[in-house]
């Protein structure tokens, strides 16, 4: 028995090493890019580095997340481990923009079967007493993931190299591939089923072409131009392909019969719309403490350490609730404070304290944490074994897809802010001239300490001014789904984790 709580105690760490290489990759890019850019070029391909990522690793898990269903986790999560690392190699060794952007699509598929697979395995290896506190476990290292990749991503960029930044994913990698490999026996049979390629194949012609809509719209294209509605076809067209796909599949990708569950879906409209709100605060604040207050890489990566060990404290006290309360009460209590901290960051000036950001941004923190942990297991909640790798996939694509619409959309929403508050600005205004060589529709032109330099101090007033009405209206925004994830978590139904009812399922499975 010692043995076996021993042998379960080095999986457990396996996986947690995991899900902070994976959860981390999205994070440390953040401090790094402005360095990136400057060795790579491609200022107007940036935002591809970051969404090739994100896309890859939301195809990959629903895919993924079924494929272990059907064939067992271990030989899916191992995959993940060997793909995510050789695509860590590759970004290393990149010499230019678009290869980077290639090289991380890569990295997003290993990372599309590692994360929602790395769940299951959890769910599957312990006992269904200690999944509440591991749970919690899991959620701190999501949010102490986001605390340390963009410090660490500062470090390593201006003391080492930005290369290493990927490189350090592989003594991670062998680690957790060692452990799983050896270490981790499954002990439940997998039926062999049909793979549902055209389901398979349609959801990502569909995420792909949306995204690519979504990141040239306004910037390469205009919006009503030929190849954006193309686009935009292609992906109602691979959408309405992947319905018709998934209602005629013998084992569908994504089984919409999951969704009849109000607790299964309540909970995965959560967590896309809270995904939503969280990225906002994510992405904006580094760039108002840059791009307003004139602070470095380092201080906007400092800046999100008190939101994230607000994410780790309330991550860990939901996992620990959730046999005491109903998943319901301590999501509605936890998006309360969520909602409550966006709607303060809409009251920020130029003239805000860091104090002020730093209550703030902890009240975000705590609103967020819960989620990474209460949601993985409401959404699994008295579901068969054999659809639990496609459960926790699902709810973790969707909490993806909401993060990535939410970069995308919000960062139309203030740059289009950007241009017409410095447009007005200007307007007529003798200071704006010899401004013409710096793109203000990005606001990343105002991190660069360069580009600073050549403004003159009256001009950099009316810009900095400029630059924190956009990133506050942004926040007005990002306040509609925090507010549809509150009336989510309103609508959840009163389950709440019942450790006999899963010893049950645990034991008739081992």
């Amino acid at each position: 028995m010692h043995k076996t709580k021993q042998k379960t105690g080095i999986v457990i760490a396996g996986l947690l090493l995991a899900i902070l290489m994976a959860s981390m990759d999205n994070t440390i890019m953040a401090t790094a890019m402005g360095t990136i850019i400057g060795e790579l070029g491609g200022l107007d391909k940036f935002i591809w580095v970051t969404s090739a990522y994100m896309v890859a690793e939301m195809a990959g898990m629903p895919i993924f997340g079924k494929l272990s269903d059907m064939y067992g986790r271990k030989r899916f999560f191992i995959f993940g481990v060997i793909v995510f690392m050789a695509g860590s190699v590759l970004c290393g060794t990149a010499d230019s923009i678009i290869q980077l952007s290639i090289y991380r699509a890569v990295q997003g598929i290993g990372a599309g079967a590692l994360v929602p697979i790395t769940f299951t395995i959890m769910m599957d290896a312990v006992a269904p007493e200690n999944r509440g506190k591991l749970g919690g476990l899991f959620g701190a290292v999501f949010g102490m993931s986001s605390i340390f990749g963009p410090l660490l991503g500062a470090y390593i960029t201006d003391h080492i190299h930005w290369a290493w930044i990927f490189y350090i994913n592989l003594p991670l990698g062998l680690i957790a591939f060692g452990i799983i490999a050896f270490f981790y026996k499954e002990s439940h049979e997998h039926s062999k089923q049909r793979i549902d390629w055209l389901g398979a194949i349609s959801l990502v012609g569909a995420v792909i072409c949306f995204m690519f809509a979504m990141e040239l719209g306004g910037r390469q294209f205009a919006w009503g131009s030929l190849p954006i509605i193309g686009m935009l076809v292609g992906s109602a067209f691979f959408t309405a392909l992947f319905i018709f796909a998934e209602k005629r599949a013998e084992e569908p990708i994504i089984p919409f019969g999951l969704f009849q569950a109000r607790l299964f879906s309540t909970s995965n409209a959560l967590a896309f719309l809270s995904g939503a709100a969280f990225i906002t605060a994510s992405v904006y604040i580094p760039l108002y403490i840059q791009g307003v207050l004139g602070g470095n890489a380092t201080n906007a990566g400092l800046v999100l350490l008190p939101m994230m060990l607000g994410t780790v404290v309330t991550a860990t006290a939901g996992g620990s609730l959730m046999t005491k309360l109903s998943y319901r009460t301590i999501m509605i209590s936890t998006v309360i404070i969520l909602v409550a901290g966006i709607a303060l960051l809409t009251t920020l000036t130029p003239d805000s304290s860091r104090l002020t950001v730093t209550v703030y941004m902890i009240m975000i923190g705590l609103g967020i944490g819960a989620s990474f942990s209460v949601l993985s297991n409401a959404a699994i909640h008295a579901m068969p074994i054999r659809q639990r790798g496609t459960a926790s996939s699902t709810l973790n694509f969707l909490r993806s897809l909401g993060m990535t619409l939410g970069i995308t959309i919000f960062g139309i929403v203030q740059s289009h802010s950007l241009t017409r508050k410095l447009t007005e600005a200007f307007a007529g205004n003798d200071s704006a001239a010899g401004l013409q060589s710096i793109d203000f529709s990005d606001p990343h032109a105002l991190m660069d300490p360069a580009s600073r330099a050549q403004i003159p101090e009256q001009s950099l007033g009316l810009i900095t001014e400029g630059l924190s009405s956009s990133i506050v209206f942004t926040f007005a925004v990002g306040l509609i789904p925090a507010v549809l994830a509150l009336a989510a978590a309103f609508m959840m139904s009163k389950e709440k984790l019942d450790p006999a009812a899963e010893a049950e399922q645990y034991a008739a499975a081992h």
